[in-house]
């Protein structure tokens, strides 16, 4: 599992995604996002601007993302 650190306590998905070095450009988040690939707590997400939290666990493949506060 990859630990994401953020400054704030939320981020946009799409943003999440780019930071985490899953998609290179805003256009891969989405198709992502639009091929249901994209898990926030389990849950599959299609929203690139929906807020994800600090202990959200965010799953693309078989890559994991846990938030933390930096």
């Amino acid at each position: 599992m990859q630990e994401v650190e953020i400054r704030d306590s939320t981020i946009r998905l799409g943003q999440l995604l780019k930071l985490a070095g899953i998609a290179e450009h805003g256009a891969d988040a989405k198709a992502l996002l639009e091929e249901e690939e994209v898990r926030v707590n389990e849950t599959v997400e299609t929203r690139r601007g929906r807020q994800v939290s600090v202990g959200d666990r965010i799953a693309v493949g078989d890559e994991e993302i846990r938030l933390v506060r930096s």
